[in-house]
């Protein structure tokens, strides 16, 4: 459990001091978009008010999903814990509870949960935008799949 509380507090930090830095230090609120290293990266700031890819942004659910990704991360510590001591398993619940904490805090401060990060490629313009914790969240699940489950992966 220490493994799953120390990965979930530095990756709710990581989320929300990258929020803080470019969201308020550097003024993306007000500047809108800021090319960091184009095409690859731009900070464009997005409000999500609905889950991944603004999906549902158009209802008021905002407490619902403060309420439903409360649950999820509950239930993800339960089961990490259940499954004994598996150190990466941990660790995945560890960054997807913190990644899911980080857009909660995000959504009880600001009603919304603050997105900047935008990657394209290749000609490829992706109109979404997304930020640390949405990274940490698929990184979290797609470790807690690899590693549930396996005796050997300890």
């Amino acid at each position: 459990m220490k493994r799953m509380f120390i990965a979930g507090f530095l990756t709710f930090l990581l989320d929300q001091l990258s929020k803080q830095y470019v969201v308020e230090w550097l003024d993306l609120k007000t500047l809108g978009v800021m090319e960091v290293f184009p095409p690859y990266l731009t900070f464009h700031m997005a409000y999500n008010y609905g889950i991944n890819f603004g999906l549902f942004s158009g209802s008021d659910s905002r407490w619902l999903l403060i309420a439903l990704a409360l649950v999820i991360s509950a239930w993800v510590a339960w089961w990490v814990r259940s499954e004994g001591d598996k150190k990466w398993m941990q660790i995945s619940g560890g960054i997807l509870i913190g990644g899911a904490l980080g857009n909660v805090i995000d959504r009880v401060v600001y009603g919304a949960v603050l997105d900047f990060l935008n990657m394209s490629c290749c000609g490829f313009e992706n109109p979404y935008s997304f930020n640390v914790a949405d990274i940490a969240i698929f990184i979290g699940a797609f470790g807690l799949v690899i590693f549930s489950g396996n005796k050997k992966a300890r």
